[in-house]
């Protein structure tokens, strides 16, 4: 009984460890932000978190009209009155009528009903020879085309009882970069930037504050190895896709501050569901070009 017991108690302990690592993994730096913030950042725009993408909702069936009723048969109502005839004319000899009487009140009978189909003839042939009226349905109302009032048109309103179509989504207007020289080959540096934030990624789960110093600001090594001295269990991070843009550069007297938006999917273990993630980092370079680009600082949007 007692080790039935302490096997239970591991598998919850391993089991609420495992669900804690899960909870408590964060990408670089903790997922705040930290180290040098740029002003221009702020200043920009609040823009929403991206969000997972979603399958597309299944197609709503087509509108089907209601089943229309049949239309009863107008020869049903004829031979039913050919046979009442007949039937009153046996009638009218089973109660004593003579014969000829009972007869002739038949044949009377019989020639009503043969005037009344003779009728619903011509009806039907004149029916077919002249156009047919819209429906009442279409557009509820019978005047489907309503005669112009003074100074109007007589052209029907095409689509005037048609909902309006949901208004689309507004077009978010390209960024401004700020500061970027006419020469600054932007697709080398925001190649090798998205390198650095892949490869910091692996650092930052493996502890490796040695590799973590190689390209990061005094200020922002300090922070992440006290967030790596902190956590109870390691991080994972795996970098589905990733696309990096270039905000801005602002100069100074003494360096150059670059702002990089990152976003991308990204999983925070290995069984888990890709995440978006979107995030600026800011990296710092010397004037005098004495060193090359540190992360400085990680900016996180609003």
């Amino acid at each position: 009984m007692n080790l039935k017991k302490i096997l239970i108690g591991a598998i919850i302990a391993v089991s609420a460890m495992s669900m804690l690592a899960e909870a408590t993994a964060r990408p670089a730096g903790g997922g705040r932000s930290i180290g040098r913030q740029s002003q221009n950042v702020n200043r920009m725009p609040a823009q929403p978190a991206p969000q997972a993408p979603r399958q597309a909702a299944p197609a709503p069936a087509p509108n089907t009209p209601p089943p229309v009723a049949p239309r009863p048969s107008p020869w049903k109502g004829i031979l039913g009155g050919a046979l009442l005839g007949l039937g009153l004319g046996a009638l009218f000899s089973h109660f004593g009528l003579g014969g000829a009487l009972g007869g002739a009140i038949g044949s009377i009978i019989m020639l009503a009903l043969l005037a009344g189909v003779v009728f619903f003839i011509f009806r039907l042939i004149r029916g077919k020879s002249q156009p047919s009226a819209a429906p009442a349905a279409f557009g509820g109302s019978q005047n489907v085309y309503p005669m112009p009032t003074q100074g109007g048109s007589a052209t029907p309103e095409i689509g005037s009882r048609l909902q309006p179509a949901p208004a689309a989504a507004p077009v978010q207007p390209a960024h401004q970069q700020w500061g970027v020289p006419g020469d600054f080959d932007q697709a080398s540096f925001l190649r090798v930037a998205k390198g650095n934030f892949i490869r910091l990624q692996a650092a930052w789960d493996k502890g490796d504050v040695a590799d973590i110093r190689e390209f990061t600001t005094p200020e922002v090594f300090a922070e992440m190895k006290l967030q790596i001295t902190e956590r109870t269990v390691a991080d994972y991070t795996d970098v589905v896709s990733i696309d990096a843009e270039l905000l801005g550069i602002e100069t100074s007297d003494t360096e150059y501050l670059a702002s990089v938006k990152f976003t991308g999917m990204i999983k925070p273990a290995p069984d888990a569901l890709a995440e978006p993630f979107h995030e600026v980092w800011n990296l710092a370079k010397p004037v005098n070009g004495s060193s090359g680009w540190l992360l400085a600082g990680i900016q996180q949007l609003a």
